[in-house]
């Protein structure tokens, strides 16, 4: 039996039991084998970064200059859903809920702690106070610029392209088909579906589980209450039960106000501290620190040698990033394909790859450029406070500039709405998957599938923390890494033959 239907699951069997399963038995035994799971997860996550950094190395530059060549291409001109197809949502709501699922809760965790991280580790001895800072600032734009976006948004177009134009259901394996055939109908098309499940469920589960940090850290803050993991599993249970109301609400009401919320309340943040931070000296080095970012991009995208110092921080938490951010991608480019109906793959290129990636330079800068100061000039050690505690470092530093109570409030309702919309919007990805590709799940299917999110990120916080978090996120990159270089051939080899470009 290939599907089941009742009134609350409509379901691919081949797809849904296998990911189910391995989920259940992966939350039980972590949780069982709380103290050896994290040592396993240590080793694995060295062991993945160490044997296969190279192939992830190309891989994401293949992604990003793939994503440019379609929109500069003759390709950049197909429009999703035929030559007339309009759009469902308008601009500014599209590039809202594109950016909430991609982005959101890695930005506010990371804003201060990714610059002190980089601080902290210089990828040379002996250097002065602004070299560090510039260094600092030039490999945070890395891990969260063009790269980034570039997987996502191949993905996207991909997924969008041949479920709107070729009437095909909503799954990575109905992108293979072109080169593969049947065989996508088989057990190998039903296990990479699965990949892409789990990779959805463990990369999602890595950004709640981040987002459940920072935000009972903020609770403590501002409360006083200890900040355990009792608080951290009541936060993740808390926002789980809000998200699923927000998914039975449907994409067109929660999610969609959500995604607004989300981008006004992160401008406010983003603007108080811009005006009431060091503004002048933000901008100045805004500039600088775009300049270096291009400047040494090919540098850093390809000389791998330069992360290879003696505590090889640099390589290990590069090749997080890029494991995380590409087994995340089966969720955000479903998600960026079911709300890009009307839109170019000109469009899905340009808005996916230089929007997001120039409010994250705007972000990171006037964020961690006000906490690099606030180290210069002996205000804060945020650089020792986030090498004890990198969920502190936003706090921390916001604590330093008036209304704190406000701001920090602020901050905690802003992570808590960006998980959320990552939680509503992730378990909607999984519902078509699961189901077959149908666009739109049975609500006990959506429910299923928010709690199991929850489950997980409860799960690897109690077996390993944030290095239980990273490594989850590692098992499931590589796999789907090698998965996209086929989607991407397999999308050259179907835009060839499209009829809007004949004639």
């Amino acid at each position: 039996m290939k599907n089941y239907r009742n009134r609350f699951f409509d379901i691919s069997v081949p797809v849904f039991v296998p990911a189910a399963v391995i989920t259940f038995f992966f939350v039980l035994l972590t949780i069982i084998f709380d103290q050896r799971a994290e040592e396993g997860f240590s080793d694995f996550q060295s062991l993945m970064s160490e044997n296969f950094g190279l192939f992830i190395n190309i891989a994401i530059n293949y992604f990003l200059f793939f994503v440019f060549f379609l929109a500069l291409s003759k390709f950049g001109k197909v429009k999703i859903g035929g030559a007339a197809a309009k759009p469902v949502f308008n601009k500014f709501s599209w590039v809202a809920m594109l950016f909430s699922a991609g982005m959101g809760i890695g930005l506010v965790y990371f804003s201060v702690a990714e610059p002190m991280l980089n601080f902290n580790n210089p990828i040379r001895d002996g250097l002065s106070f602004e070299k560090r800072s510039d260094l600092a600032m030039k490999h945070t734009f890395f891990h969260y610029g063009f790269h980034v976006w570039g997987i996502y948004t191949l993905l996207g177009i991909a997924l969008a392209y041949f479920t709107f134009n070729k009437g095909v259901p909503l799954s990575i394996r109905s992108t293979l088909k072109p080169l593969f055939g049947t065989m996508m109908d088989s057990v190998i098309g039903y296990t990479i579906d699965i990949v892409a499940v789990l990779a959805t469920l463990f990369g999602l589960a890595t950004t709640l589980g981040f987002g459940a940090v920072q935000f009972s850290t903020g609770i403590s803050e501002l409360s006083g209450i200890a900040n355990s993991i009792n608080l951290q599993v009541i936060s993740i249970v808390g926002i789980t039960l809000i998200a699923t109301a927000s998914i039975l609400s449907g994409l067109q009401k929660g999610l969609k106000y959500l995604s607004n919320l989300n981008i006004l309340l992160a401008l406010v943040l983003f603007l108080f501290i811009l005006i009431i931070g060091s503004s002048v000296y933000v901008f100045s080095d805004l500039a600088e620190n775009l300049g270096n970012y291009l400047t040494g991009f090919f540098e850093m995208s390809l000389f791998r040698s330069e992360y290879a110092t003696e505590d090889s921080w640099y390589k290990g938490w590069s090749m997080f990033y890029w494991f995380w951010w590409i087994s995340w991608s089966p969720f955000v480019a479903t998600f960026i394909a079911r709300i890009s109906k009307g839109r170019t793959i000109r469009e899905m290129a340009i808005y996916g790859l230089i929007i997001p990636s120039l409010f994250s330079f705007l972000w990171m800068s006037v964020i961690g450029e006000n906490a690099l100061l606030m180290q210069f000039d002996g205000t804060v050690d945020l650089a020792a406070i986030v090498s004890d505690d990198s969920s502190l470092g936003l706090f921390k530093m916001l604590e330093q500039l008036p209304f704190y109570r406000i701001t920090a409030f602020l901050s905690i309702f802003l992570v808590g709405t960006f998980f959320i919309t990552s939680s509503d919007s992730g378990s909607l990805v999984v519902d078509f998957m699961t189901s077959g590709g149908k666009l739109d799940a049975p609500r006990g299917q959506k429910v299923f599938w928010a709690f199991m999110e929850g489950a997980i990120a409860i799960a690897l916080l109690i077996g390993g923390g944030l290095t239980a978090l990273q490594s989850a996120s590692i098992s499931t990159g590589f796999p789907f890494a090698v998965i996209l270089i086929f989607v991407s051939i397999s999308l050259i080899k179907t835009l060839r033959k499209d009829d809007q470009l004949k004639g």
